[in-house]
Protein backbone atom coordinates (compact mmCIF):
# COMPACT_ATOMS: atom_id res chain seq x y z
CA UNK A 1 0.00 0.00 0.00
CA UNK A 2 1.15 3.41 -0.86
CA UNK A 3 -0.12 7.07 -0.77
CA UNK A 4 1.12 9.77 -3.25
CA UNK A 5 0.14 13.76 -3.73
CA UNK A 6 0.47 16.83 -5.03
CA UNK A 7 0.64 19.86 -2.52
CA UNK A 8 -0.95 22.87 -3.35
CA UNK A 9 1.56 25.45 -6.12
CA UNK A 10 3.46 27.61 -3.36
CA UNK A 11 3.35 31.33 -3.91
CA UNK A 12 6.84 31.31 -5.08
CA UNK A 13 5.97 28.95 -7.93
CA UNK A 14 7.72 25.94 -6.52
CA UNK A 15 5.76 21.95 -6.70
CA UNK A 16 6.43 19.26 -4.11
CA UNK A 17 5.56 15.42 -4.35
CA UNK A 18 5.10 13.12 -1.36
CA UNK A 19 5.23 9.33 -1.37
CA UNK A 20 4.85 6.68 0.93
CA UNK A 21 5.78 3.04 0.56
CA UNK A 22 3.71 0.62 2.74
CA UNK A 23 5.24 -2.87 2.07
CA UNK A 24 6.97 -5.63 4.45
CA UNK A 25 10.70 -4.84 4.50
CA UNK A 26 11.53 -7.79 3.01
CA UNK A 27 12.06 -6.41 0.01
CA UNK A 28 15.26 -4.87 0.00
CA UNK A 29 15.38 -0.86 -1.30
CA UNK A 30 17.93 1.49 -1.80
CA UNK A 31 19.27 5.23 -2.70
CA UNK A 32 20.01 5.37 -6.79
CA UNK A 33 21.02 7.53 -9.35
CA UNK A 34 21.22 6.94 -13.03
CA UNK A 35 23.35 9.44 -15.57
CA UNK A 36 21.97 11.46 -18.19
CA UNK A 37 23.41 9.20 -20.72
CA UNK A 38 22.38 6.50 -19.17
CA UNK A 39 21.57 3.68 -22.46
CA UNK A 40 19.75 0.88 -21.80
CA UNK A 41 17.60 -1.99 -23.10
CA UNK A 42 14.45 -3.35 -21.66
CA UNK A 43 14.39 -6.43 -19.68
CA UNK A 44 14.76 -9.68 -22.01
CA UNK A 45 12.34 -13.18 -22.58
CA UNK A 46 12.77 -15.61 -24.11
CA UNK A 47 16.42 -14.68 -25.84
CA UNK A 48 14.69 -11.61 -27.38
CA UNK A 49 15.35 -7.68 -25.96
CA UNK A 50 13.57 -5.39 -24.63
CA UNK A 51 12.52 -2.23 -26.00
CA UNK A 52 15.93 -0.05 -26.26
CA UNK A 53 16.04 4.14 -25.02
CA UNK A 54 18.83 6.24 -24.48
CA UNK A 55 18.48 8.90 -21.67
CA UNK A 56 18.98 12.69 -21.77
CA UNK A 57 17.98 13.30 -18.39
CA UNK A 58 19.94 12.62 -14.42
CA UNK A 59 17.49 10.69 -12.12
CA UNK A 60 17.71 10.49 -8.11
CA UNK A 61 15.50 7.85 -7.13
CA UNK A 62 14.97 4.48 -4.96
CA UNK A 63 15.50 1.63 -6.63
CA UNK A 64 14.77 -2.55 -5.61
CA UNK A 65 17.08 -5.30 -5.16
CA UNK A 66 20.05 -2.86 -5.49
CA UNK A 67 19.78 -2.61 -9.04
CA UNK A 68 19.67 1.43 -9.79
CA UNK A 69 17.86 0.95 -13.29
CA UNK A 70 14.70 -0.91 -10.96
CA UNK A 71 13.42 1.94 -9.44
CA UNK A 72 10.28 2.45 -8.27
CA UNK A 73 10.01 5.95 -7.02
CA UNK A 74 12.19 9.03 -8.46
CA UNK A 75 12.35 12.58 -9.68
CA UNK A 76 14.63 14.11 -12.81
CA UNK A 77 16.49 17.02 -13.34
CA UNK A 78 14.15 18.27 -15.62
CA UNK A 79 11.35 17.94 -12.67
CA UNK A 80 9.33 15.72 -13.44
CA UNK A 81 8.91 12.49 -10.84
CA UNK A 82 7.44 9.12 -11.32
CA UNK A 83 6.00 6.52 -8.59
CA UNK A 84 5.29 2.84 -9.19
CA UNK A 85 2.01 1.77 -6.25
CA UNK A 86 0.95 -1.63 -5.81
CA UNK A 87 -2.40 -2.18 -7.59
CA UNK A 88 -3.55 -5.73 -6.18
CA UNK A 89 -7.05 -7.80 -6.44
CA UNK A 90 -7.19 -7.61 -10.49
CA UNK A 91 -6.46 -3.71 -11.52
CA UNK A 92 -3.63 -4.95 -13.15
CA UNK A 93 -3.19 -6.58 -16.12
CA UNK A 94 0.53 -7.43 -18.01
CA UNK A 95 0.37 -7.97 -21.81
CA UNK A 96 2.18 -11.42 -23.16
CA UNK A 97 6.11 -10.26 -23.95
CA UNK A 98 6.23 -9.51 -28.17
CA UNK A 99 9.94 -9.88 -28.88
CA UNK A 100 9.50 -7.15 -31.60
CA UNK A 101 11.24 -4.28 -30.11
CA UNK A 102 8.44 -2.77 -28.17
CA UNK A 103 8.48 -4.68 -24.69
CA UNK A 104 9.04 -2.89 -21.39
CA UNK A 105 8.32 -4.36 -18.19
CA UNK A 106 6.94 -2.93 -15.01
CA UNK A 107 10.15 -2.83 -13.50
CA UNK A 108 11.94 -0.44 -16.41
CA UNK A 109 9.07 1.84 -16.57
CA UNK A 110 10.41 4.94 -14.58
CA UNK A 111 14.16 4.48 -15.49
CA UNK A 112 12.91 4.53 -18.91
CA UNK A 113 10.23 8.05 -18.91
CA UNK A 114 12.00 9.85 -16.50
CA UNK A 115 15.41 9.15 -18.45
CA UNK A 116 13.55 10.41 -21.79
CA UNK A 117 10.94 12.62 -20.85
CA UNK A 118 11.09 16.51 -19.53
CA UNK A 119 7.47 16.93 -18.93
CA UNK A 120 3.59 14.69 -19.00
CA UNK A 121 3.46 15.75 -22.42
CA UNK A 122 6.27 13.90 -23.19
CA UNK A 123 5.64 10.82 -20.89
CA UNK A 124 2.10 10.60 -23.03
CA UNK A 125 4.14 10.24 -26.64
CA UNK A 126 6.69 8.15 -25.02
CA UNK A 127 4.30 5.48 -24.02
CA UNK A 128 2.55 5.40 -28.09
CA UNK A 129 3.78 1.75 -29.14
CA UNK A 130 5.37 0.72 -26.10
CA UNK A 131 4.19 -2.79 -24.78
CA UNK A 132 4.30 -2.95 -20.77
CA UNK A 133 4.46 -6.97 -19.54
CA UNK A 134 4.99 -7.95 -16.49
CA UNK A 135 8.65 -9.35 -14.97
CA UNK A 136 9.51 -10.88 -11.71
CA UNK A 137 12.50 -8.59 -10.39
CA UNK A 138 13.18 -10.81 -7.28
CA UNK A 139 10.11 -11.04 -5.42
CA UNK A 140 8.52 -14.39 -6.69
CA UNK A 141 5.85 -13.01 -9.49
CA UNK A 142 5.32 -9.80 -11.40
CA UNK A 143 4.37 -7.19 -8.72
CA UNK A 144 1.17 -5.61 -9.94
CA UNK A 145 1.27 -1.94 -9.99
CA UNK A 146 0.29 1.74 -11.80
CA UNK A 147 2.44 4.74 -12.28
CA UNK A 148 2.07 7.99 -10.95
CA UNK A 149 3.74 10.88 -12.66
CA UNK A 150 3.63 14.51 -11.80
CA UNK A 151 5.66 17.56 -13.89
CA UNK A 152 4.67 21.17 -12.25
CA UNK A 153 1.59 21.32 -13.95
CA UNK A 154 0.05 18.24 -14.01
CA UNK A 155 -0.36 14.84 -13.23
CA UNK A 156 -1.74 11.27 -14.69
CA UNK A 157 -1.80 7.68 -14.11
CA UNK A 158 -0.41 4.94 -15.87
CA UNK A 159 -2.86 1.84 -15.40
CA UNK A 160 -2.65 -1.58 -17.36
CA UNK A 161 -5.85 -2.95 -18.20
CA UNK A 162 -6.52 -6.33 -20.27
CA UNK A 163 -6.87 -4.25 -23.64
CA UNK A 164 -3.18 -2.75 -22.57
CA UNK A 165 -1.98 0.87 -21.04
CA UNK A 166 -4.19 3.73 -20.74
CA UNK A 167 -3.67 6.51 -19.31
CA UNK A 168 -5.96 8.52 -17.08
CA UNK A 169 -5.35 12.61 -16.37
CA UNK A 170 -5.59 13.25 -12.65
CA UNK A 171 -6.63 16.43 -11.71
CA UNK A 172 -6.28 16.00 -7.90
CA UNK A 173 -2.81 15.32 -8.19
CA UNK A 174 -3.67 12.10 -5.83
CA UNK A 175 -2.79 8.67 -5.78
CA UNK A 176 -3.42 5.36 -3.59
CA UNK A 177 -3.90 1.65 -5.06
CA UNK A 178 -6.61 -0.40 -6.24
CA UNK A 179 -8.91 0.18 -7.55
CA UNK A 180 -8.66 2.56 -10.96
CA UNK A 181 -8.21 6.18 -10.69
CA UNK A 182 -11.41 6.43 -12.38
CA UNK A 183 -13.43 5.07 -9.77
CA UNK A 184 -11.51 7.06 -7.20
CA UNK A 185 -12.05 10.26 -8.47
CA UNK A 186 -15.79 9.43 -8.24
CA UNK A 187 -15.57 8.37 -5.23
CA UNK A 188 -14.57 11.79 -4.18
CA UNK A 189 -18.25 12.62 -4.54
CA UNK A 190 -19.44 11.08 -0.90
CA UNK A 191 -17.30 14.09 0.49
CA UNK A 192 -19.32 17.17 -0.66
CA UNK A 193 -19.51 19.13 2.57
CA UNK A 194 -15.99 18.48 4.32
CA UNK A 195 -14.71 21.33 5.76
CA UNK A 196 -12.14 22.98 7.36
CA UNK A 197 -14.82 25.35 9.02
CA UNK A 198 -16.29 24.34 12.80
CA UNK A 199 -20.33 23.90 11.81
CA UNK A 200 -22.92 26.61 13.69
CA UNK A 201 -25.51 25.51 16.17
CA UNK A 202 -28.64 23.70 15.24
CA UNK A 203 -31.95 23.82 16.99
CA UNK A 204 -34.11 20.33 16.77
CA UNK A 205 -37.12 21.73 18.57
CA UNK A 206 -36.21 23.55 21.69
CA UNK A 207 -32.80 21.67 21.42
CA UNK A 208 -29.67 22.85 20.57
CA UNK A 209 -26.43 20.93 19.64
CA UNK A 210 -23.15 22.97 19.02
CA UNK A 211 -20.02 21.37 17.58
CA UNK A 212 -18.13 19.87 20.43
CA UNK A 213 -14.38 21.01 19.20
CA UNK A 214 -12.43 22.13 16.19
CA UNK A 215 -12.30 19.99 13.26
CA UNK A 216 -15.71 18.79 13.50
CA UNK A 217 -16.29 20.16 9.97
CA UNK A 218 -14.23 16.68 9.12
CA UNK A 219 -16.83 14.39 10.78
CA UNK A 220 -16.82 11.62 8.15
CA UNK A 221 -13.06 11.64 6.63
CA UNK A 222 -12.65 8.14 6.72
CA UNK A 223 -9.82 7.07 9.00
CA UNK A 224 -8.47 3.76 8.22
CA UNK A 225 -5.95 2.63 5.97
CA UNK A 226 -7.45 1.13 3.06
CA UNK A 227 -6.86 2.80 -0.36
CA UNK A 228 -10.15 4.28 -0.76
CA UNK A 229 -9.92 6.00 2.49
CA UNK A 230 -6.13 7.21 1.80
CA UNK A 231 -7.41 8.60 -1.55
CA UNK A 232 -10.20 10.51 0.39
CA UNK A 233 -7.93 11.32 3.08
CA UNK A 234 -5.00 12.55 1.46
CA UNK A 235 -7.35 14.55 -1.26
CA UNK A 236 -9.21 16.06 1.80
CA UNK A 237 -5.75 17.47 3.28
CA UNK A 238 -4.57 19.03 0.42
CA UNK A 239 -7.54 20.61 -0.83
CA UNK A 240 -8.27 22.12 2.89
CA UNK A 241 -4.31 22.59 3.66
CA UNK A 242 -3.38 26.64 3.17
CA UNK A 243 -1.39 27.71 0.24
CA UNK A 244 2.75 27.26 1.10
CA UNK A 245 4.71 30.78 1.04
CA UNK A 246 7.97 28.74 -0.69
CA UNK A 247 9.23 25.52 -1.72
CA UNK A 248 10.77 25.07 1.86
CA UNK A 249 7.25 25.40 3.49
CA UNK A 250 5.58 23.14 0.59
CA UNK A 251 8.09 19.99 1.97
CA UNK A 252 7.19 20.85 5.31
CA UNK A 253 3.52 20.58 4.25
CA UNK A 254 4.06 17.50 2.43
CA UNK A 255 6.07 16.67 5.59
CA UNK A 256 2.70 16.59 7.86
CA UNK A 257 0.53 15.44 5.31
CA UNK A 258 2.74 11.74 5.01
CA UNK A 259 2.49 11.73 9.16
CA UNK A 260 -0.77 11.29 8.49
CA UNK A 261 -0.20 7.71 6.82
CA UNK A 262 2.71 6.46 8.85
CA UNK A 263 1.52 2.42 9.86
CA UNK A 264 2.81 1.52 13.00
CA UNK A 265 4.24 -1.79 13.25
CA UNK A 266 1.35 -4.14 13.77
CA UNK A 267 -1.40 -2.10 13.13
CA UNK A 268 -1.78 -3.58 9.54
CA UNK A 269 -0.28 -7.42 8.79
CA UNK A 270 -0.35 -9.25 5.80
CA UNK A 271 0.09 -12.78 4.95
CA UNK A 272 3.63 -13.12 3.13
CA UNK A 273 3.89 -17.36 1.55
CA UNK A 274 5.83 -19.38 4.32
CA UNK A 275 6.66 -16.05 6.72
CA UNK A 276 3.22 -16.30 7.65
CA UNK A 277 1.30 -13.19 8.91
CA UNK A 278 4.12 -10.03 8.59
CA UNK A 279 4.04 -6.30 9.43
CA UNK A 280 3.07 -3.88 6.96
CA UNK A 281 4.85 -0.86 7.91
CA UNK A 282 5.94 2.81 5.99
CA UNK A 283 9.31 1.66 4.97
CA UNK A 284 10.24 5.58 3.74
CA UNK A 285 8.36 8.43 2.55
CA UNK A 286 9.76 10.47 -0.53
CA UNK A 287 9.57 14.16 -1.27
CA UNK A 288 10.14 15.21 -4.53
CA UNK A 289 10.39 19.29 -5.02
CA UNK A 290 10.00 19.44 -8.76
CA UNK A 291 10.85 23.28 -8.92
CA UNK A 292 13.56 22.93 -6.45
CA UNK A 293 15.40 19.87 -7.87
CA UNK A 294 15.28 18.03 -4.18
CA UNK A 295 14.57 14.51 -3.12
CA UNK A 296 14.32 13.85 -0.06
CA UNK A 297 13.69 10.39 2.03
CA UNK A 298 13.20 9.17 5.53
CA UNK A 299 13.06 5.59 6.63
CA UNK A 300 10.83 3.74 9.26
CA UNK A 301 13.32 3.66 11.48
CA UNK A 302 15.53 6.84 11.12
CA UNK A 303 13.09 9.72 12.05
CA UNK A 304 16.07 12.27 9.77
CA UNK A 305 15.09 13.58 6.49
CA UNK A 306 17.96 13.25 3.84
CA UNK A 307 18.33 15.73 1.07
CA UNK A 308 19.55 14.51 -2.40
CA UNK A 309 20.32 18.09 -4.13
CA UNK A 310 19.71 16.97 -7.87
CA UNK A 311 21.30 20.65 -9.50
CA UNK A 312 24.82 19.60 -7.58
CA UNK A 313 24.68 15.64 -8.59
CA UNK A 314 26.87 14.69 -10.85
CA UNK A 315 24.86 12.78 -13.43
CA UNK A 316 27.86 12.44 -16.04
CA UNK A 317 29.00 9.19 -13.16
CA UNK A 318 27.74 5.78 -14.05
CA UNK A 319 24.60 3.99 -12.49
CA UNK A 320 25.09 3.66 -8.83
CA UNK A 321 23.46 2.51 -5.73
CA UNK A 322 23.57 3.82 -1.40
CA UNK A 323 22.52 2.06 0.73
CA UNK A 324 19.69 4.31 2.80
CA UNK A 325 19.46 4.66 7.16
CA UNK A 326 17.43 2.11 9.23
CA UNK A 327 19.55 3.17 12.20
CA UNK A 328 18.36 6.54 13.02
CA UNK A 329 17.54 8.01 16.30
CA UNK A 330 16.27 11.06 17.78
CA UNK A 331 18.37 14.09 18.73
CA UNK A 332 19.54 14.32 22.07
CA UNK A 333 19.27 17.84 24.05
CA UNK A 334 20.62 19.22 27.02
CA UNK A 335 18.50 21.28 29.31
Amino acid sequence: MCTNFKTKKASDGSVVIGRSLEFPTAMPTALAALPSNFASVGVASGGKSGKAWAATHGIVGMCAFGKPELLIDGMNDAGLSAHLLYMPGGYCTYQPFKGDGTDLSEADLIAYLLGTCSSIAEVKAAMVGVNVWGFDPGMGFAPPIHCLVHDATSSIAIEFHATGWAIVDNPTGVGTNAPYMDWHLTNLNNYVGISNDTPAAQTFGSFTITALGQGQGLIGLPGDFTPPARFVRAAAQVALSDVPATGAQAEQFTMHILNSFDMVPGIVKESLGASGLVDEVTVWDTICNLTGKRYAYRTVTDPTWYVVDLASTDFTKPARVQAISFTGDFALVSI
